[in-house]
């Protein structure tokens, strides 16, 4: 028999207030069965919205780069470096996919 999914982790007792509203828009959920407890909707909500944020900071931190001169130098510079090898190995490929078709 699986574990239930919160046996899996360390986890924290904590107390929090949601709107009653929230409450029962995620009770219904429940109720038909499509998540197995209140806490179980309640961690995945909070995962999925923890997974947006950081995808949004991870976002926020590339174009960041886009304005970071001294990043700008070194990609371009790293981008000459393998200049040739990215060549030679683009041509193989080709070649190989020529010789595959």
């Amino acid at each position: 028999m699986t574990q239930p999914v919160l046996e899996q982790f360390d986890t924290v007792r904590t107390t929090v207030s949601f709107p009653k509203t929230l409450i029962e828009r995620g009770q219904h959920f429940v109720d038909v069965g499509i998540v197995p407890s209140r806490n179980a909707l309640i961690v995945a909500a909070l995962e999925s919205f923890l997974d947006e944020l950081e995808g949004a900071e991870i976002d926020r931190q590339f174009a960041a780069m886009a304005d970071d001169e001294a990043y700008r130098a070194f990609a371009s510079s790293e981008a000459e470096a393998f200049a040739e090898s990215d060549w030679e190995a683009l041509t193989i490929a080709e070649g190989q996919g020529h010789e595959a078709g």
